[in-house]
Order: C-alpha cells, then sequence, then structure tokens
C-alpha cells in the first residue's frame, strides 16, 4: 500500500450527471486522486481512461450502494490503492416522481431508500473510522431542496433527502471533534439523465425554470468550493433559499398555492 500525497476522494454515482462531471474536474483540472464508484462498469472504465490519459489517477470500482458487501469493497479497494480516504461524496441515488399509490413498493419506494438513504449512510459508516484514525476527512452528502420543501409526487424521495438532511446534521455533531467536516448539499433541478428515469409526467408542464435550472458542471465546481472551503449546507442556486424559508414562515399559503396550481389540474381535470 502507498500513500497519496494529493486529496483522495471516493465519489459514489460517478458514472454520470453530477457524479461524472464531478470526477472530471477534480481529476483532470485540480488533480486530486480518485475512486469512483458506480454500477455500471464500462461507463466507470471509460471515464477512468479519461482522467489518466490527461495525467491524472482513478480508480474504478464497481459498486451498488446497496450491498453492504459492495460498499466495503470499495473502501478496502481505495485504501489498497491510495492508503488514504480524505474525501468521501455520497452522490449516488436516483428519484421516482409519481403519487404515491401508484409507486411499485419494491423498485419506487424499498429500492429508493436504499439507495438514497442507507446507501449514504452504510458508505459513510465503512469509511468513518479511516478518517477518525487519521484525525481528517471531509464527508459531502447530495440531498435536493426536496429534503428542505417536499411537494406531490416526490414523497417518497423528499422522505429519503429529508432523512440525508436529520443524518447529516447528526454525523457533523458526532465527528468534527476529530477535524472531520461534514456538508450538506440542496440543489434545486439539475439538468441531467435523472430526470430520464423518474416517470414524470405533468398535465401542467410545470418544472424548473430554466433561469434556476443547474448543469452537472455547476454543482462539480460546488463540490470543489466546498472542499476547499468547507461549510455546513449549500443551498443551489440561491433562490431556492427563499423557497424555503418562505415555506418554513408560510406553510398554509404553501399548501394552498400547491394545492390550487398543482394538485388539483393534476389528479382532478381530467
Amino acid at each position: 500500500m502507498t500513500v497519496s500525497e494529493k486529496t483522495v476522494v471516493i465519489i459514489t454515482g460517478a458514472s454520470s450527471g453530477i457524479g461524472e462531471a464531478t470526477a472530471r474536474l477534480l481529476g483532470i483540472t485540480h488533480n486530486y486522486s480518485l475512486v469512483l464508484a458506480a454500477r455500471r462498469v464500462e461507463r466507470l472504465q471509460a471515464l477512468a481512461d479519461e482522467i489518466e490519459a490527461a495525467g491524472g489517477q482513478a480508480l474504478p470500482v464497481a459498486t451498488d450502494v446497496t450491498h453492504l458487501g459492495d460498499i466495503q469493497h470499495l473502501v478496502e479497494a481505495a485504501l489498497a490503492r491510495f492508503g488514504r480516504i480524505d474525501v468521501l461524496f455520497n452522490n449516488a441515488g436516483f428519484g421516482r416522481m409519481k403519487w404515491l399509490e401508484e409507486l411499485d413498493p419494491v423498485r419506487d419506494i424499498d429500492l429508493q431508500l436504499k439507495a438514497n438513504i442507507l446507501g449514504v449512510i452504510q458508505t459513510t459508516r465503512a469509511v468513518l473510522p479511516h478518517m477518525i484514525q487519521q484525525r481528517s476527512g471531509h464527508i459531502i452528502n447530495m440531498a435536493s431542496v426536496a429534503g428542505l420543501v417536499a411537494t406531490p409526487t416526490y414523497s417518497i424521495y423528499s422522505a429519503s433527502k429529508f432523512a440525508v438532511r436529520g443524518f447529516t446534521e447528526a454525523l457533523r455533531r458526532e465527528v468534527g471533534i476529530w477535524n472531520i467536516r461534514v456538508t450538506g448539499i440542496y440543489p434545486g433541478g439539475v439538468a441531467t439523465e435523472f430526470v430520464e428515469h423518474t416517470g414524470v409526467k405533468r398535465k401542467t408542464g410545470l418544472s424548473t425554470p430554466k433561469l434556476l435550472k443547474l448543469t452537472a458542471e455547476d454543482l462539480a465546481g460546488a463540490v470543489f468550493k466546498i472542499i476547499q472551503n468547507p461549510r455546513r449546507m449549500v443551498v443551489l442556486p440561491w433562490p431556492m433559499k427563499v423557497t424555503y424559508w418562505f415555506n418554513i414562515l408560510f406553510p398554509g399559503l404553501v399548501d394552498w398555492s400547491i394545492e390550487h396550481r398543482f394538485t388539483i389540474p393534476e389528479r382532478l381535470n381530467k
């Protein structure tokens, strides 16, 4: 085992979207040592080859974060290759946005909760002893504005992201004494293939306005800034903070507005 002189980052969900963009930014532009984790091995390998061809270091590891054995193998592979783990970016996850009674109980509910919250918890738990031993580290959890403001058809996804928010806050207060930072990221809509797998069908056509929609590269840049300057909580883009506080201060008005602008037109109007 050799100990890397560079910052070593594990990125879950690295085969596409935010994870892929973050890997390129950290591995190619900023020369971090990367451990790339996802289920799609071919895409991981292609990304690792691209990073190494540019002079970086990237280790692809086939990982399903809903399987404990895969998580343990991921951590062991990272330590065997680089000798340390400086940053864990818990990015893997997916969403199914339908009315609750229309969701498949296994594919849409059980697996979504396992990937989005249990995967975050178990991967963090596997990494944490090594960060405690080295008395440093940074855990970055990808949440969502849906973990701050819950809306119809997001019931399970929001539940998972509210759970990530609570886990992130509690963990920060557990591990700060060892110089381990914990950050939650709460983005609004992001233009990635994530949307293609949500099952979203809107009669109203309502979606995130283009001016507020983020790119995967926007989130990658935010992750880099967070690594450089750790923060407890990052909400993107900044206008989403207004939505968050409005929901806290005027919940009745938010309920009425969503019901009349979205729920009634979507559910009752044929």
